[in-house]
């Protein structure tokens, strides 16, 4: 099995949404999967001009020269592909926003309608990965992601592609600062992590009681924003 995460952080791995990643990717090599760890913010992606000659001209081809070409490749190639994203007002990162956009060119233009009469894109040629979702934020409640949750159903359902699972952590900013309280916390969720990558591996899901333990707080909603606020203060006054 082959599993691509194309992380959108502009932080690469110095982000918290990589700490998530890389337990990810671990738990999912542990149960023998093969990983590639893409960091977007070291690619040349441009924008989408929206010209369309990627399903007229040259289907499947995009006009532009930029890595793009290189990482609709990775994508096709993967059996499954994690897209990872911090949460930036309520939504993806700009620059995992450009990758989505330019992954058109893996779409047929054409239209059908689902299971429920609302139309998507047809199916294409190519055998589309599953997608699985990471993503943080410094906000302390998991509701924050409830944009993402639908953007990524969406985006999987008009893509035909099946939504595998789905990784959110609020709290985000714990998973980088070192504290004798806060590091076996984290130590703790990252093995937590490490076994979803392994149960997607194994059995195709996260299982239930992983998704339970993947959503509990890391620490008291009121302590969290307590040491935020104290945070904010004095960043400020520097």
């Amino acid at each position: 099995m082959k599993i691509t995460v194309f992380n959108g952080s502009p932080k690469g791995r110095r982000g918290n949404t990589s700490v998530v990643a890389e337990a990810f990717m671990r738990g999912a090599e542990a149960a023998g999967a093969e990983t590639e760890y893409v960091l977007l913010h070291k690619k040349k992606i441009n924008h989408c001009t929206g010209c369309l000659s990627c399903w007229t001209k040259t289907p499947g081809q995009c006009v532009q020269r930029d890595d793009m070409a290189e990482l609709a490749e990775k994508y096709l190639a993967s059996d499954i592909v994690v897209l990872a994203t911090p949460l930036y007002v309520d939504n993806v990162s700009g620059m995992t926003k450009v990758f989505m956009d330019r992954l058109m060119i893996v779409c047929d233009p054409h239209f059908e309608p689902d299971e429920t009469g609302e139309t998507r894109h047809v199916r294409t040629a190519w055998k589309l990965p599953k997608i699985a979702v990471i993503s943080t934020c410094g906000f302390p409640e998991q509701s924050q992601f409830q944009v993402l949750k639908l953007l990524f159903r969406r985006m999987a359902r008009n893509m035909q592609g099946e939504l595998a699972a789905e990784i959110y952590r609020s709290q985000g900013n714990l998973l980088t600062i070192p504290h004798d309280i806060i590091t076996p916390i984290v130590e703790k969720y990252k093995k937590t992590v490490e076994a979803a990558g392994r149960e997607l591996v194994e059995q195709g899901k996260i299982s239930a009681a992983t998704a339970a333990e993947l959503d509990a707080p890391l620490v008291p909603k009121e302590l969290y924003i307590d040491g935020a606020n104290r945070h904010w203060d004095k960043a400020g006054k520097r």
